[in-house]
């Protein structure tokens, strides 16, 4: 990767204008912790969402903050990415974590967040019966877990993203591994459930996103590792998902699926919305080989007990064709969806 060109002396100054107001900074400060609604801010603040909004429309001008929507949701994190944050992070480190104010702020962001899970978990109270008669059918996740693990090997990974991400799972497991992990998915109730769930496994910088697996919002090129786990069961084109996964993939990257393997278990349509009633190993090559990438591993992981009404979990792994070397990741040379 190329070095990170110096700021200048006027994106210094626009940088520090814009931090260089207390509730701004306490914004900062805040995001620190993690990304937060305009609604989150308010809460903890005290302040309106107007004002609260003009404050975070500063930010993001600056370069310190970004922005993204989740249904009719904005949330707002800090950059991870560019000079701004260069600029200003020193100061935010040598904040003192002591200072009255910033304990106050720090202590209605745990208030809020606990809300937040509170609300989370009711929802996916709802959605646990289901969910615990379907892990009954299939092996422990602590093995599936570690299937994955040892299917990834113990490279390091830059960049990471999750789509369908549920409750966030695979986020938890692999982000210690990873310099930057996304979640992607397509309900804001599950990114809700996702996010608590990482907020109390202690688990910072990892971004969400709401979006369509059919058209994820990333450009070409970003991850060298994408992730679909327990996703293309329920889609009507699973080859298309894996073909637009195959979009994100950087030269030399890889895609992991995890899925079921065939099985007459019909329930599932109805009960869990099942499109498809899992895949054979010779599909999932199949669409990864048209898509660009060759299929290096397939395993299967057998149920806990035999019979008809028991489900075999299939991981494959797709390696990118491209060779690194041929083809920069720098971000400048990355291709824009």
């Amino acid at each position: 990767m190329p070095d990170t060109p110096s700021p200048s002396l006027d994106l210094t100054l626009d940088v520090l204008r814009a931090a260089a107001e207390e509730t701004r900074l306490r914004i900062l400060a805040l995001l620190t912790e993690g990304e937060l609604s305009v609604s989150d801010l308010t809460d903890i603040l005290g302040q309106s969402q107007p004002r609260i909004s003009r404050h975070l429309k500063l930010l993001v001008e600056a370069g310190l903050v970004e922005r993204h929507r989740e249904g009719a949701w904005a949330f707002f994190r800090l950059t991870d990415r560019g000079v701004a944050l260069r600029i200003i992070r020193p100061t935010l480190e040598s904040l003192d974590r002591s200072d009255p104010q910033l304990l106050e702020d720090r202590t209605r962001l745990e208030a809020v967040r606990a809300q937040r899970s509170q609300a989370a978990q009711a929802f996916f109270s709802r959605l646990a019966p289901d969910w615990d008669r379907i892990r009954s059918l299939h092996a422990p996740e602590a093995v599936v877990e570690a299937a994955v693990l040892d299917a990834l090997g113990p490279a390091r990974i830059r960049d990471l993203v999750d789509l369908g991400t549920g409750t966030g799972r695979m986020l938890q497991l692999l982000a210690p591994r990873a310099s930057r992990t996304v979640g992607l998915d397509a309900s804001h109730a599950m990114l809700s459930v996702a996010r608590a769930n990482l907020e109390r496994a202690g688990l910072r910088g990892i971004e969400l996103r709401q979006g369509d697996i059919y058209a994820p919002p990333f450009p070409r090129n970003t991850f060298d590792l994408v992730i679909i786990h327990q996703v293309l069961h329920y889609l009507d084109d699973p080859a298309r998902a894996i073909r637009e996964a195959a979009r994100l993939v950087a030269p030399g990257g890889r895609i992991l699926v995890v899925d079921f393997a065939p099985h007459n278990l019909e329930f599932l349509r109805e009960a869990q919305a099942h499109r498809r009633l899992g895949f054979a190993p010779a599909q999932v090559a199949s669409w990864l080989d048209e898509a660009g990438l060759d299929c290096t591993l397939n395993r299967e992981i057998a149920p806990p007990k035999t019979g008809d009404e028991q489900l075999t979990v299939s991981l494959w792994l797709g390696q990118d064709r491209r060779v690194v070397t041929d083809w920069p990741l720098s971000e400048p040379d990355r291709e824009v969806a």
